[in-house]
């Protein structure tokens, strides 16, 4: 014998109502948000395809005919290629070497008991807080007196210490279980082995945080640099893209190769962004690590 049992559908409570309503209002704004971010880097790739009349006068995102000559006419206008490759050998340089003594200091700071190891963090993170402005006299000084200046030792070894990386690596180490540690040595592991075979693949993602803050921020880095290269030949993107718009580009005569010029600058960073976002927002939530 078979029995027909029908259902009645639930009908929708407020709480749904509500919830739907919340989550809707969210996307929107997010959505805004978003677009609001991406906008001015939107408008400086439409800039880089228009006239220079279309760029003063229109607000259309979208040219009415697609110059991509003054990407080559941009490249071409000043040694691009030059301050893109300083740029990018010293962050490079300067990732490698604050990756390696924040991951030293770090470790001596959580996994070795000595007397000064909380007075030690403490300077740390107060020279943190010092404005940068503060340390370029003593800085400038040094480097002249190492006759260091417009090289490329002085603009990586300047800058080869990172207080915020050493703090971020410090708080990822503090998350690994210390029985991991103590097998290591146990198991005879020197220092050396357990800080980079054991702590630092469980932590990979905060390193990897700790590359592409500190790559984007010399990358990009103007004042310092500026003080201490005088040689056109060192200078780094940030003083060229200066320079080109002052002399190349006379003050915005020519902004749509300035714009072409800021792209294709600007588009290593949002490629390498790209690539390492999953590690980056991990290791900003927790540390890349597991319990």
């Amino acid at each position: 014998m078979s029995t027909n049992v029908q259902y009645k559908k639930l009908p929708r409570t407020g709480w749904h109502r509500r919830k739907l309503t919340h989550r809707i209002l969210l996307y929107v704004f997010l959505t805004l948000f978003t677009f609001a971010v991406a906008f001015p880097f939107l408008w400086m790739i439409s800039s880089s395809l228009k006239t220079k009349n279309e760029v003063m006068n229109s607000f259309s995102l979208i040219p009415d005919q697609f110059l991509w000559g003054n990407f080559a006419e941009a490249f071409n206008g000043a040694p691009f290629g030059r301050y893109i490759f300083n740029s990018a050998f010293t962050a490079v340089m300067i990732v490698a070497i604050q990756i390696v003594n924040s991951a030293m200091i770090a470790y001596a700071l959580t996994q070795l008991n000595f007397k000064l190891r909380g007075p030690m963090f403490a300077l740390i993170m107060g020279t943190n807080m010092l404005p940068a402005a503060a340390t370029y006299v003593p800085s400038y000084l040094i480097l002249a007196k190492m006759n260091l200046l417009s090289t490329y030792t002085g603009l990586i070894i300047s800058n080869c210490v990172y207080m915020f990386g050493i703090f971020l690596i410090r708080q990822a180490f503090l998350q690994v279980n210390r029985s991991l540690v103590e097998a290591a040595w146990s198991e005879g592991a020197s220092h050396w082995h357990t800080l980079w075979h054991v702590l630092v693949p469980i932590t990979k993602s905060s390193f990897v945080t700790l590359g592409l803050l500190s790559f984007v921020a010399n990358y990009n880095n103007y004042m310092w640099p500026s003080l201490i290269t005088t040689k056109q030949s060192y200078y780094l993107i940030s003083q060229g893209l200066r320079l080109y718009f002052i002399e190349g580009g006379a003050y915005g005569i020519k902004w749509p190769q300035i714009m072409a010029a800021s792209t294709f600058t600007v588009m290593p960073l949002m490629i390498l962004y790209f690539i390492t976002q999953r590690w980056f927002i991990q290791g900003l939530s927790d540390s890349g690590v597991k319990g």
